[in-house]
């Protein structure tokens, strides 16, 4: 067994819980577990195998098993077939029933954001736009796409429509210094939104934006929003599922 994971595992035994009340599985569960949550052990990092578990460990390798099954599960691990199993790469995630600006709940993550403008044009609005926006058809609108990055990673393509009455500026935004979050809030404070959330399998234009393979599936999240009775603007977001994930909290 190499050097180095004869000492990954010797650390890892000295986080086993001392309550006997615990089945063995759940505490190595809870060692392998607390590894990850304080970054010993990194993402994409090879964990010892089964095997080498129990020779180390003395446990029994259905108990071995067990564990990795249910951190798997859980998407703490991630098991290769031929390769071995890994620490799984850490998702971004966003709040469920909140809007939030993209670039500030990245750098509450301690990361880099940057963006790629795409798109940004005048037009007028189609019968579906119009429809869309509560507005007549040939009414003025933009439409921007932008690409949002976390560090070096493609995280969010951001596909907006905007009632240019509200928002007479927003073409002559910056928006690879700003968010189109932060304009929008300035000129037409949100007072209502609405979500629609699905998974789905991108286009390959939207798979070569993400860099994806074609076969990975996506988060897409439909948004409107309004400022009084105006609606202001319907984006689509789009994620990739393997770096993206909701997280909501329920109260009574």
């Amino acid at each position: 067994m190499p050097a180095n994971t004869i000492s990954t595992l010797e650390s890892l035994y000295s986080e086993f819980p001392t309550d006997d009340s615990q089945p063995i599985y759940a505490k190595l569960k809870q060692a392998i577990r607390q590894k990850i949550t304080a970054g010993e052990w990194k993402s994409e990092q090879r964990v010892p195998s089964e095997a080498e578990f129990v020779k180390a460990l003395d446990v029994s390798r259905m108990t071995v098993n067990r564990a990795l099954r249910e951190l798997t599960a859980e998407g703490f691990l991630v098991r290769q077939q031929g390769s071995g199993t890994f620490v799984a790469q850490k998702k971004s995630h966003s709040a469920l029933f909140e809007v939030h600006d993209i670039a500030e709940e990245i750098a509450e993550r301690g990361h880099k954001h940057f963006s790629k403008l795409l798109v940004l044009e005048s037009a007028k609005a189609s019968v579906e736009e119009a429809m869309t926006l509560g507005v007549r058809t040939n009414h003025r609108i933009f439409r921007s796409v932008i690409l949002h990055y976390e560090n070096e990673l493609p995280i969010q393509i951001e596909e907006r429509v905007v009632n240019a009455k509200r928002a007479p500026d927003y073409d002559k935004q910056n928006f690879v210094e700003n968010t189109s979050y932060g304009y929008l809030m300035r000129v037409a404070p949100m007072t209502e939104g609405e979500h629609l959330v699905e998974a789905i399998l991108p286009s390959k234009l939207d798979c070569e934006r993400l860099q994806i393979p074609q076969n990975e599936p996506c988060l897409q999240i439909r948004r409107r929003t309004w400022a009084g009775d105006d609606i202001i603007t319907a984006t689509r977001l789009l994620h990739p599922g393997s770096r993206f994930q909701l997280f909501g909290h329920f109260g009574r």
